[in-house]
């Protein structure tokens, strides 16, 4: 699930949610806004037994998937569109 806020000046909080067991493991939202690096945008498990990341994203056109451990990528449906090479975010 992906949740958009908008913020003073041009950019967008946008936060990435998957439930915190499925897919088990690490999980990493990489993109074309984080040069596709595993790591660097790592989903952190909340309370509500949820785990997101949140970043700030100007105008623009995104792809991105997600990357969980073993090298198992995961799609979003709730992007603003989903093809075979992943999802892509408007803003």
């Amino acid at each position: 699930m992906i949740k958009r806020s908008r913020l003073f000046g041009n950019q967008t909080r946008i936060t990435f949610c998957l439930p915190r067991d499925a897919p088990p493991g690490v999980v990493s939202v990489v993109g074309s806004f984080n040069d596709w690096e595993p790591g660097r945008h790592e989903l952190v498990p909340r309370r509500d037994g949820t785990r997101t990341v949140t970043v700030r994203l100007r105008p623009g056109e995104y792809r991105f998937r997600y990357l969980a451990t073993g090298g198992v990528w995961l799609d979003d449906d709730s992007a603003d569109r989903v093809d075979g090479q992943g999802c892509t975010l408007l803003i």
